[in-house]
């Protein structure tokens, strides 16, 4: 009997370590679209830049929801769908609005607090324990950003509000997507995504459109690219595991924007986002850690005492 149990805890565990390590893989990626986005700048509106790179990502989806045919997708939980849809709509316009007048170090370290709503949302409205561990981790997590940003967290910047409206509307964004992990597959969760959050786009986009460069379509594609397999990785890191496991790994993505921001844009960190960053990795590799002891103690029957 105890084998079993342990033998159930080790690949709950298992599947846990996964999920963080399908994190870690969304995170580089999406980093990845915060490169490509700062290199288009500011020339275009962020409402047609958004529904460009959304729209390329439906073409990128359509053969994918070509085999998943209409029979599958009338089942899907599509009021749910097009609510997310909706709500990432408006968190990606207030994205690229920041990305285009704030450094990338600050725009990744704000989204961080996306985290914070999405673990006590988590706890609230999909059932899952908050536990101390993971609470500690992810809070520890805000601080180090908070580090970073220093004065900068309560400067008068635009961009910065921006990036603060739109990091509670991400955390629901990706609660809604944990949820539908309960009834749907991943290609239908990323497909309809895309199908809701270029609808959604597509007004406010056209009513300031104009016409894009060449050189802009090959950038927001290449977006388009990075952002859907992120998406995916995304989805099937929330299949994986709990959404408060996975929260702290993904402070993980300030330290790869920091490097990014150096080399691509000569953004040089200095030494409060050296050392926020630290603060960050430090918590991300502690819940990694608690979760392969908790693994290994499942084992012998012994519960970890901290």
């Amino acid at each position: 009997m105890a084998d079993s149990a342990g033998g159930r805890a080790g690949a709950a565990t298992l599947a846990q370590l996964k999920g963080i390590g399908w994190i870690v893989v969304s995170g580089l990626l999406f980093v990845a679209v915060t490169g490509t986005v700062r290199h288009l700048g500011s020339d275009m509106n962020p409402m047609q830049a958004a529904f460009l790179r959304y729209a390329f990502g439906l073409v990128l989806m359509a053969p994918v929801l070509v085999r998943l045919g209409r029979e599958r997708l009338r089942h899907a939980r599509l009021a749910l769908h097009a609510v997310r849809g909706l709500v990432h709509a408006l968190a990606v316009m207030l994205w690229f609005y920041a990305m285009a007048r704030i450094p990338i170090a600050q725009v990744t370290a704000l989204g961080f607090t996306a985290p914070i709503f999405t673990t006590l949302g988590a706890a609230l409205f999909l059932g899952e324990r908050l536990r101390a561990r993971r609470v500690v981790a992810v809070l520890a997590g805000f601080a180090g950003a908070l580090v970073i940003l220093r004065p900068g967290l309560v400067a008068v910047n635009p961009g910065a509000i921006a990036q603060l409206v739109a990091a509670p509307m991400f955390a629901t964004s990706f609660l809604l997507a944990k949820k539908l992990t309960e009834t749907d597959s991943n290609a239908v969760i990323v497909g309809l995504m895309a199908v809701f959050v270029t609808l959604a786009l597509a007004p406010p986009a056209l009513a300031v459109w104009r016409t894009p460069s060449p050189q802009e379509l090959a950038w927001l594609a290449a977006t388009a690219v990075f952002a859907t397999a992120g998406h995916a990785a995304l989805t099937q890191a929330f299949r994986s595991a709990e959404i408060g496991v996975l929260q702290p790994a993904t402070f993980l993505q300030l330290v790869w924007a920091t490097l990014l921001g150096l080399y691509a844009f000569g953004e040089a960190p200095d030494a409060w986002t050296w050392a926020g960053g630290g603060v960050i990795v430090a918590s991300a590799s502690y819940i990694a850690h608690r979760e392969s002891r908790t693994r290994r103690t499942a084992r012998i029957g012994v519960r970890p005492r901290f």
